[in-house]
């Protein structure tokens, strides 16, 4: 029987991915704004780990990195339709002790968005030799993304049914069902369903990395909404108390951590774009912070600097991000040790 194991994001990584933009990405009308974000992400992982730039175009993103550009840093070239890794990137799991690449369905989060260029990147990346330790696992019958879930690499899965359970997912299947292939396909023995919590303009369904993360096995970091006069208070206030009812693998209440919420932000037609401090990226020895550029952007370093005290906490202006409803976690995706 193949023992499984799901590691948590916190663990010792190889290498990091992102997805390079290019001029047919959502980001067309703010390419120069989103190229300079990138390629700070770029520098702040490539200085610390391995990172591997799936793009369109190798020379096109060799040219935007510029003086970035170092030997921490490989290409594989894909067409792609956007930029969003964590979504289609592949989910690692160990099996016996040895990394596989499962590969699930990524449909646009249910359809809303053309995918099948980046729903093909993690064979690709495969079939180009990055990964040489890694096998490959086709689990395409499966829609799930990345930023859906978390894991404290014990046996315990964080999501959200407004997400999972959406219509265009794997609508065949009940609630029991996708929970029991998610303990199967995981080998995880709980999973923590958050029936509240969702951020306005998230296109995602209310992926838990904009809510609430697992940041060791016993404590977790929520986004916190104190304002009663702020469309998500009562939302929010009622996903903070199911966070208080659930327990860890020993059966203890977490240690919750309130993550500031952002200072509103809008797009032009002054919609609400979902800013958020819990979608950072924890690596080997630091985590990358979204900032925004607004007031409450100190208060998240201050706290996420609690949360890790022995990591450097590397803010990164993301407000371009969000002006397609995603930020920093979202478009990247770790792989574990043993992968690269």
């Amino acid at each position: 029987m193949t023992m499984k194991r799901f590691p948590a994001e916190w663990e010792r990584q190889a290498c990091v991915q992102l997805t390079w933009p290019h001029r047919g990405t959502d980001f067309a009308d703010v390419y120069d704004r989103a190229v300079a974000c990138f390629v700070n992400i770029a520098r702040e992982i490539s200085k610390r780990e391995k990172l591997i730039i799936a793009c369109k175009s190798k020379q096109t993103a060799i040219d935007e990195l510029g003086d970035v550009l170092n030997k921490n840093i490989s290409f594989v070239e894909v067409d792609t339709n956007d930029v969003w890794a964590r979504d289609h990137g592949a989910i690692t799991v160990f099996e016996d002790g040895k990394p596989v690449l499962y590969d699930f369905t990524f449909n646009g989060w249910g359809r809303k968005f053309p995918a099948e260029k980046d729903n093909a990147i993690t064979l690709q990346l495969y079939e180009s030799g990055i990964f040489k330790s890694a096998e490959y696992r086709d689990m395409s019958r499966f829609v799930l993304e990345g930023g859906s879930i978390e894991t404290d690499g014990r046996g315990v899965l964080l999501t959200t049914e407004s997400c999972l359970l959406s219509k265009y997912r794997n609508p065949s299947m009940s609630k029991a069902e996708i929970e029991l292939f998610l303990k199967t396909t995981f080998n995880v023995q709980k999973v923590l369903w958050l029936s509240h919590g969702e951020l306005a303009g998230d296109d995602t369904d209310g992926h838990i990395d904009t809510l609430a993360r697992l940041v060791s096995e016993d404590t977790i970091a929520y986004v916190d909404c104190d304002d009663a006069n702020d469309v998500h208070y009562t939302d929010l206030q009622a996903m903070k108390r199911e966070l208080q009812s659930f327990a860890t693998m020993d059966g203890k209440p977490y240690k919750l951590v309130p993550l500031p919420m952002a200072s509103p932000a809008f797009d032009d037609e002054r919609n609400r774009i979902p800013a958020t401090y819990a979608n950072f990226l924890i690596m080997n020895d630091a985590v990358l912070l979204p900032v925004y550029q607004c007031n409450t952007d100190a208060e998240a370093i201050r706290v996420v600097q609690l949360i890790f005290p022995d990591k450097e906490i590397v803010p990164i202006d993301c407000s371009v991000l969000i002006l397609q409803h995603g930020s920093l976690h979202c478009v990247t995706m770790q792989y574990p040790e043993g992968v690269f």
